[in-house]
Protein backbone atom coordinates (compact mmCIF):
# COMPACT_ATOMS: atom_id res chain seq x y z
CA UNK A 1 0.00 0.00 0.00
CA UNK A 2 1.34 3.47 -1.21
CA UNK A 3 1.17 6.42 0.89
CA UNK A 4 -0.77 9.15 1.13
CA UNK A 5 0.57 12.25 0.21
CA UNK A 6 -0.98 15.75 -0.62
CA UNK A 7 -0.84 17.23 -4.30
CA UNK A 8 2.08 19.80 -3.08
CA UNK A 9 4.05 16.89 -1.15
CA UNK A 10 4.14 15.51 -4.55
CA UNK A 11 5.79 17.88 -6.32
CA UNK A 12 8.20 18.54 -3.70
CA UNK A 13 9.37 14.89 -3.59
CA UNK A 14 9.68 14.91 -7.28
CA UNK A 15 12.17 17.24 -6.99
CA UNK A 16 13.55 16.56 -4.56
CA UNK A 17 14.53 12.46 -6.42
CA UNK A 18 15.01 14.39 -9.87
CA UNK A 19 17.77 16.55 -8.12
CA UNK A 20 19.34 13.70 -6.27
CA UNK A 21 19.14 11.58 -9.73
CA UNK A 22 20.84 14.30 -11.64
CA UNK A 23 23.20 17.03 -10.65
CA UNK A 24 22.04 19.06 -13.74
CA UNK A 25 18.90 19.46 -12.28
CA UNK A 26 18.78 23.13 -10.84
CA UNK A 27 15.58 25.20 -9.26
CA UNK A 28 15.05 28.85 -9.51
CA UNK A 29 12.02 30.71 -9.01
CA UNK A 30 10.44 33.51 -6.84
CA UNK A 31 10.85 32.20 -3.27
CA UNK A 32 12.08 28.95 -3.84
CA UNK A 33 14.32 29.14 -1.07
CA UNK A 34 12.20 31.02 1.18
CA UNK A 35 10.49 28.81 4.44
CA UNK A 36 7.16 28.73 2.89
CA UNK A 37 8.95 27.21 -0.33
CA UNK A 38 6.35 28.25 -3.05
CA UNK A 39 2.95 27.04 -1.25
CA UNK A 40 5.67 24.25 -0.03
CA UNK A 41 6.58 22.22 -2.82
CA UNK A 42 10.08 23.59 -2.75
CA UNK A 43 10.52 23.51 0.96
CA UNK A 44 13.80 22.97 2.50
CA UNK A 45 15.28 22.05 -0.91
CA UNK A 46 17.76 24.67 -0.91
CA UNK A 47 19.12 22.80 2.99
CA UNK A 48 19.86 19.59 0.93
CA UNK A 49 21.17 20.87 -2.34
CA UNK A 50 22.85 24.34 -1.23
CA UNK A 51 22.41 27.47 -3.07
CA UNK A 52 24.49 26.53 -6.39
CA UNK A 53 21.29 24.66 -7.46
CA UNK A 54 18.26 26.03 -5.71
CA UNK A 55 18.15 29.70 -5.98
CA UNK A 56 15.96 32.79 -5.20
CA UNK A 57 15.33 35.22 -8.08
CA UNK A 58 14.79 38.78 -8.02
CA UNK A 59 11.39 40.43 -9.88
CA UNK A 60 13.10 39.95 -13.43
CA UNK A 61 11.15 37.31 -14.46
CA UNK A 62 12.47 37.81 -18.66
CA UNK A 63 16.00 37.94 -17.88
CA UNK A 64 15.69 35.22 -15.60
CA UNK A 65 13.61 32.85 -18.23
CA UNK A 66 16.86 33.97 -20.30
CA UNK A 67 19.41 32.54 -17.78
CA UNK A 68 17.42 29.33 -17.59
CA UNK A 69 17.34 28.99 -21.21
CA UNK A 70 20.83 29.63 -21.76
CA UNK A 71 21.43 27.08 -18.96
CA UNK A 72 19.33 24.44 -20.57
CA UNK A 73 20.91 24.92 -24.03
CA UNK A 74 24.62 24.56 -22.21
CA UNK A 75 23.56 21.32 -20.61
CA UNK A 76 21.71 21.93 -17.29
CA UNK A 77 17.91 20.83 -16.68
CA UNK A 78 16.67 24.12 -15.09
CA UNK A 79 13.46 24.23 -13.06
CA UNK A 80 11.74 27.60 -12.90
CA UNK A 81 8.67 28.58 -10.65
CA UNK A 82 6.67 31.41 -10.94
CA UNK A 83 3.99 31.87 -8.23
CA UNK A 84 1.37 33.06 -10.51
CA UNK A 85 0.84 32.18 -14.27
CA UNK A 86 0.66 36.02 -15.00
CA UNK A 87 3.46 36.85 -13.64
CA UNK A 88 5.53 34.80 -16.83
CA UNK A 89 3.78 36.76 -18.78
CA UNK A 90 7.13 39.01 -18.53
CA UNK A 91 8.73 36.52 -19.93
CA UNK A 92 7.00 35.00 -22.75
CA UNK A 93 9.54 36.57 -25.49
CA UNK A 94 12.06 33.96 -23.80
CA UNK A 95 10.15 31.00 -23.94
CA UNK A 96 7.70 31.45 -27.39
CA UNK A 97 10.70 33.21 -29.34
CA UNK A 98 13.68 30.93 -27.54
CA UNK A 99 13.01 27.99 -25.81
CA UNK A 100 10.46 27.01 -27.89
CA UNK A 101 12.19 27.33 -31.48
CA UNK A 102 15.74 26.61 -30.93
CA UNK A 103 15.40 22.35 -31.71
CA UNK A 104 13.95 23.08 -34.69
CA UNK A 105 16.18 26.24 -35.87
CA UNK A 106 19.20 24.04 -35.08
CA UNK A 107 17.63 20.82 -37.14
CA UNK A 108 17.53 18.90 -33.66
CA UNK A 109 21.52 19.62 -32.85
CA UNK A 110 19.92 21.98 -29.72
CA UNK A 111 17.52 21.34 -27.10
CA UNK A 112 16.15 23.06 -24.58
CA UNK A 113 15.24 20.69 -21.78
CA UNK A 114 13.42 22.74 -19.35
CA UNK A 115 10.51 22.80 -17.29
CA UNK A 116 8.44 26.10 -16.34
CA UNK A 117 6.12 25.64 -13.47
CA UNK A 118 3.11 27.97 -13.74
CA UNK A 119 0.36 28.52 -10.67
CA UNK A 120 -3.12 28.89 -11.47
CA UNK A 121 -6.52 29.45 -9.51
CA UNK A 122 -8.35 31.55 -7.03
CA UNK A 123 -9.11 32.86 -3.70
CA UNK A 124 -9.29 35.59 -1.35
CA UNK A 125 -9.47 38.72 -3.91
CA UNK A 126 -7.21 37.42 -6.25
CA UNK A 127 -8.73 39.22 -9.46
CA UNK A 128 -7.94 40.17 -12.77
CA UNK A 129 -3.78 39.91 -12.61
CA UNK A 130 -3.70 36.57 -10.27
CA UNK A 131 -6.12 34.36 -11.42
CA UNK A 132 -5.83 33.60 -15.07
CA UNK A 133 -5.84 30.53 -16.84
CA UNK A 134 -3.51 30.18 -20.20
CA UNK A 135 -2.53 27.26 -20.91
CA UNK A 136 -4.72 27.95 -24.36
CA UNK A 137 -2.33 30.38 -25.22
CA UNK A 138 0.62 28.49 -24.34
CA UNK A 139 -0.60 25.08 -26.47
CA UNK A 140 -0.75 27.09 -29.22
CA UNK A 141 2.98 27.25 -29.38
CA UNK A 142 5.02 24.65 -31.48
CA UNK A 143 7.70 23.13 -29.60
CA UNK A 144 5.71 23.68 -26.39
CA UNK A 145 4.32 20.98 -24.13
CA UNK A 146 1.92 21.98 -21.30
CA UNK A 147 0.74 19.94 -18.81
CA UNK A 148 -1.95 20.35 -16.65
CA UNK A 149 -1.62 17.55 -13.37
CA UNK A 150 -4.91 17.25 -11.10
CA UNK A 151 -3.85 14.48 -8.99
CA UNK A 152 -1.29 13.93 -6.65
CA UNK A 153 -0.22 11.07 -8.38
CA UNK A 154 0.08 12.57 -11.85
CA UNK A 155 1.53 15.68 -9.97
CA UNK A 156 4.80 13.70 -9.00
CA UNK A 157 4.87 11.58 -11.91
CA UNK A 158 4.48 14.09 -14.47
CA UNK A 159 6.82 16.22 -12.83
CA UNK A 160 9.77 13.35 -13.29
CA UNK A 161 8.56 12.88 -16.43
CA UNK A 162 8.72 16.47 -17.41
CA UNK A 163 12.31 17.12 -15.72
CA UNK A 164 13.80 14.66 -17.89
CA UNK A 165 12.18 15.26 -21.46
CA UNK A 166 14.58 16.54 -24.17
CA UNK A 167 11.39 19.65 -24.58
CA UNK A 168 10.50 22.81 -22.78
CA UNK A 169 7.32 21.44 -20.94
CA UNK A 170 4.89 23.83 -19.34
CA UNK A 171 3.63 22.62 -16.13
CA UNK A 172 0.24 24.54 -14.86
CA UNK A 173 -0.81 23.69 -11.48
CA UNK A 174 -4.10 24.96 -9.79
CA UNK A 175 -4.06 26.43 -6.48
CA UNK A 176 -6.90 24.63 -5.12
CA UNK A 177 -5.30 21.22 -5.65
CA UNK A 178 -2.57 21.50 -3.80
CA UNK A 179 -4.09 20.00 -0.13
CA UNK A 180 -6.08 17.29 -2.14
CA UNK A 181 -4.58 13.86 -0.96
CA UNK A 182 -3.65 10.46 -2.98
CA UNK A 183 -1.51 7.46 -2.58
CA UNK A 184 1.46 8.41 -4.04
CA UNK A 185 4.35 5.52 -4.72
CA UNK A 186 7.80 6.47 -2.68
CA UNK A 187 9.86 5.59 -5.65
CA UNK A 188 10.73 7.59 -9.08
CA UNK A 189 8.14 6.99 -11.51
CA UNK A 190 6.90 8.58 -14.83
CA UNK A 191 3.58 9.48 -16.07
CA UNK A 192 3.13 9.65 -19.62
CA UNK A 193 2.92 13.18 -21.41
CA UNK A 194 0.32 13.00 -23.71
CA UNK A 195 -1.76 10.45 -22.35
CA UNK A 196 -5.33 11.16 -20.78
CA UNK A 197 -6.79 9.72 -18.23
CA UNK A 198 -10.34 8.03 -17.64
CA UNK A 199 -11.44 8.90 -14.35
CA UNK A 200 -14.66 7.75 -14.73
CA UNK A 201 -16.31 5.04 -17.20
CA UNK A 202 -19.38 5.73 -18.42
CA UNK A 203 -21.85 5.32 -21.94
CA UNK A 204 -24.51 8.14 -21.41
CA UNK A 205 -21.61 11.21 -22.32
CA UNK A 206 -18.20 11.99 -22.23
CA UNK A 207 -17.09 14.70 -20.07
CA UNK A 208 -13.13 16.14 -20.78
CA UNK A 209 -12.10 18.28 -18.65
CA UNK A 210 -8.42 20.03 -17.24
CA UNK A 211 -6.73 20.23 -13.63
CA UNK A 212 -9.30 21.09 -10.95
CA UNK A 213 -12.11 21.13 -13.05
CA UNK A 214 -11.52 17.23 -13.70
CA UNK A 215 -12.10 17.61 -9.96
CA UNK A 216 -15.77 19.32 -10.42
CA UNK A 217 -16.69 16.76 -13.62
CA UNK A 218 -15.65 13.55 -11.27
CA UNK A 219 -18.38 15.12 -9.00
CA UNK A 220 -20.64 15.76 -11.33
CA UNK A 221 -21.08 12.86 -12.62
CA UNK A 222 -22.08 11.02 -9.32
CA UNK A 223 -24.08 13.72 -8.91
CA UNK A 224 -25.38 12.12 -12.38
CA UNK A 225 -25.86 8.84 -11.06
CA UNK A 226 -28.77 9.90 -8.80
CA UNK A 227 -30.49 10.75 -12.63
CA UNK A 228 -29.39 7.66 -13.95
CA UNK A 229 -26.90 9.16 -16.29
CA UNK A 230 -23.76 7.53 -16.77
CA UNK A 231 -20.73 9.79 -18.05
CA UNK A 232 -17.53 9.14 -18.99
CA UNK A 233 -15.02 11.92 -17.36
CA UNK A 234 -11.74 12.11 -18.68
CA UNK A 235 -8.99 14.57 -17.75
CA UNK A 236 -6.59 15.78 -20.59
CA UNK A 237 -3.81 16.21 -18.23
CA UNK A 238 -2.07 17.16 -20.98
CA UNK A 239 -2.66 20.18 -23.31
CA UNK A 240 -0.05 19.87 -25.77
CA UNK A 241 0.41 17.17 -27.34
CA UNK A 242 -3.44 15.91 -27.07
CA UNK A 243 -4.33 12.97 -26.65
CA UNK A 244 -6.97 12.48 -29.27
CA UNK A 245 -7.04 8.99 -29.70
CA UNK A 246 -8.65 8.56 -25.62
CA UNK A 247 -11.03 11.75 -26.63
CA UNK A 248 -12.58 9.86 -30.02
CA UNK A 249 -12.63 6.16 -28.69
CA UNK A 250 -14.82 7.38 -25.59
CA UNK A 251 -16.76 9.67 -28.02
CA UNK A 252 -17.81 7.24 -30.59
CA UNK A 253 -18.98 5.04 -27.49
CA UNK A 254 -21.10 7.59 -25.83
CA UNK A 255 -22.19 10.13 -28.68
CA UNK A 256 -22.00 12.95 -27.00
CA UNK A 257 -19.09 15.35 -25.83
CA UNK A 258 -19.06 18.22 -23.12
CA UNK A 259 -15.50 20.27 -22.37
CA UNK A 260 -15.09 21.48 -19.31
CA UNK A 261 -12.39 24.04 -19.16
CA UNK A 262 -10.70 26.21 -15.99
CA UNK A 263 -9.77 29.14 -18.75
CA UNK A 264 -12.02 31.87 -20.82
CA UNK A 265 -14.79 30.15 -22.60
CA UNK A 266 -13.74 31.57 -26.34
CA UNK A 267 -10.78 30.67 -28.43
CA UNK A 268 -9.21 27.94 -25.67
CA UNK A 269 -8.95 24.17 -25.52
CA UNK A 270 -12.56 23.46 -25.41
CA UNK A 271 -12.89 24.65 -28.69
CA UNK A 272 -10.00 22.40 -29.95
CA UNK A 273 -11.20 19.43 -28.40
CA UNK A 274 -14.98 20.06 -30.07
CA UNK A 275 -13.17 20.58 -33.82
CA UNK A 276 -11.37 17.01 -33.05
CA UNK A 277 -15.18 15.23 -32.17
CA UNK A 278 -16.38 16.90 -35.32
CA UNK A 279 -13.79 16.41 -37.69
CA UNK A 280 -13.01 12.97 -36.81
CA UNK A 281 -16.23 11.51 -35.11
CA UNK A 282 -19.17 13.45 -36.93
CA UNK A 283 -21.01 10.49 -37.53
CA UNK A 284 -21.07 9.47 -34.26
CA UNK A 285 -22.16 12.03 -32.59
CA UNK A 286 -26.07 12.34 -31.33
CA UNK A 287 -25.87 15.99 -30.83
CA UNK A 288 -23.82 19.07 -30.93
CA UNK A 289 -20.75 18.66 -28.49
CA UNK A 290 -20.81 21.88 -25.72
CA UNK A 291 -18.20 23.27 -23.57
CA UNK A 292 -17.64 24.93 -20.53
CA UNK A 293 -15.76 27.47 -18.99
CA UNK A 294 -15.42 31.26 -17.86
CA UNK A 295 -17.29 34.18 -18.98
CA UNK A 296 -15.52 36.76 -21.49
CA UNK A 297 -14.62 39.43 -18.77
CA UNK A 298 -11.77 39.50 -16.34
CA UNK A 299 -11.36 36.98 -13.27
CA UNK A 300 -13.63 38.99 -10.24
CA UNK A 301 -12.00 40.45 -7.11
CA UNK A 302 -15.04 40.34 -5.00
CA UNK A 303 -15.39 36.87 -3.80
CA UNK A 304 -19.41 37.62 -4.21
CA UNK A 305 -18.63 38.40 -7.90
CA UNK A 306 -16.49 35.17 -7.84
CA UNK A 307 -19.44 32.73 -6.82
CA UNK A 308 -21.11 33.22 -10.07
CA UNK A 309 -18.13 33.44 -12.21
CA UNK A 310 -17.08 29.84 -12.17
CA UNK A 311 -18.45 26.67 -12.91
CA UNK A 312 -19.07 23.90 -10.68
CA UNK A 313 -20.38 20.48 -10.27
CA UNK A 314 -23.49 20.97 -9.94
CA UNK A 315 -23.31 23.66 -13.25
CA UNK A 316 -22.19 20.53 -14.97
CA UNK A 317 -24.27 18.25 -14.04
CA UNK A 318 -27.62 21.02 -15.15
CA UNK A 319 -25.26 21.34 -18.35
CA UNK A 320 -25.31 17.53 -19.07
CA UNK A 321 -29.13 16.79 -18.22
CA UNK A 322 -29.48 19.89 -20.64
CA UNK A 323 -28.21 18.33 -23.67
CA UNK A 324 -29.74 15.00 -23.11
CA UNK A 325 -33.13 16.76 -22.97
CA UNK A 326 -33.81 16.37 -19.25
CA UNK A 327 -36.61 18.42 -17.54
CA UNK A 328 -34.52 17.79 -14.17
CA UNK A 329 -32.97 20.36 -12.23
CA UNK A 330 -29.96 20.36 -10.11
CA UNK A 331 -29.53 21.58 -6.96
CA UNK A 332 -27.73 24.78 -6.63
CA UNK A 333 -26.07 23.85 -3.04
CA UNK A 334 -23.08 25.72 -2.06
CA UNK A 335 -19.92 23.06 -1.64
CA UNK A 336 -16.71 23.35 0.20
CA UNK A 337 -16.00 25.85 3.50
CA UNK A 338 -16.99 29.49 2.21
CA UNK A 339 -20.35 31.01 1.87
CA UNK A 340 -18.66 32.37 -1.78
CA UNK A 341 -16.62 29.40 -2.90
CA UNK A 342 -13.81 31.39 -2.61
CA UNK A 343 -12.02 28.29 -1.45
CA UNK A 344 -12.16 24.61 -1.75
CA UNK A 345 -12.48 23.80 2.04
CA UNK A 346 -11.72 24.98 5.44
CA UNK A 347 -8.60 24.27 5.47
CA UNK A 348 -7.16 26.29 2.37
CA UNK A 349 -5.82 29.51 4.56
CA UNK A 350 -4.28 32.72 2.69
CA UNK A 351 -3.43 33.31 -0.96
CA UNK A 352 0.54 32.29 -0.31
Amino acid sequence: MTRVIKYVDALREAHEQCMAEDKKVILMGLGATDPGGVFGSTKGLVDLFGEDRVMDMPLAENAMTGVAVGAAISGMRPIMTHQRIDFAMVSVEQIINQAAKWHYMFDGQHSVPMVIRMIVGRGWGQGPQHAQSLQAMFAHIPGLKVIMPATPYDAKGMMIAATRDENPVICIEHRWLYGLEDHVPEDMYEVPIGKARIMQQGEDITIVSVSQMSLEALQAARLLDQYNVRAEVIDLRTIRPLDTETILTSVQKTGRLLVVDTANLHFGISGELVTVAVENAFDALKGAPQRMGLPEYPQPTSPALAKDYYPYAEDIAQKVLDMLHRDEKVSQAPTGGSEFRDQPDTSFKGPF
